[in-house]
């Protein structure tokens, strides 16, 4: 599975792009809210989810964690498939989607374009306990520091930590100190993790 892709951004639009990856270029499906924060930028880091079907292998990307994460939940709800839960992100905040499955907003829910009633009182019922664990919404991977920041959680998925717990490593040493080199920034990473 591919978890996390960065690379130059060859073309753009607001729900693709495709990212040169060390000479392969990746069609990556994406949602407005992502589009918005990477829509000028050149270089571009963002979290992954390969769907695999039948006939097709899909990429959707995502700028946060948390985003990537919401995904996952809507398409556990039965008759959520991947285009329907990007096109629920491209319509309503996490925060906002998170506030209105915790409180039962269901009128806030069909004002989603996609989302009936139906679906809706579906989504409540299988995700409001769930989107007490997502974590909260962080700015994702994208470049400067950003970017040494993703480098450093996909060094430490690459030794075998989970990703969240290893964004959350990373996210406690760049709070204490922003510009820290890539090659501190997983060592003391790696402290946090081991301690």
């Amino acid at each position: 599975m591919i978890g996390y892709l960065s690379g130059k951004i060859i073309s753009k639009k607001p729900t693709k792009i495709i990212i040169d990856v060390g000479g392969v270029g990746y069609l990556v499906n994406i949602s407005i809210s992502t589009f918005e924060k990477i829509a000028d930028r050149e270089e571009v880091s963002l979290y992954t989810y390969l769907s695999v079907k039948e006939d097709a292998l899909d990429l959707y990307g995502f700028y946060s964690m948390a985003e990537k994460e919401m995904f996952e939940l809507l398409i556990s709800v039965s008759g959520i498939g991947p285009k329907t839960a990007q096109s629920i992100l491209s319509g309503i905040q996490i925060e906002d989607l998170k506030e209105a499955l915790k409180t039962g907003n269901i009128s806030r829910m069909i004002s989603v374009p996609g989302i009936g009633r139906k679906t809706a009182e579906r989504m409540m019922v299988e995700l409001r306990d769930k989107v007490e664990s997502l974590a909260e919404s962080v700015e994702g991977v994208t470049t400067g520091t950003s970017s040494v920041r993703g480098d450093a959680v996909a060094a430490l998925v690459n030794l075998g930590y989970n990703q969240k717990i290893a964004d959350r490593a990373v996210r406690a040493v760049t709070d204490r100190n922003p510009n820290v080199s890539i090659e501190d920034l997983v060592k003391e990473a790696l402290a946090i993790l081991n301690n």
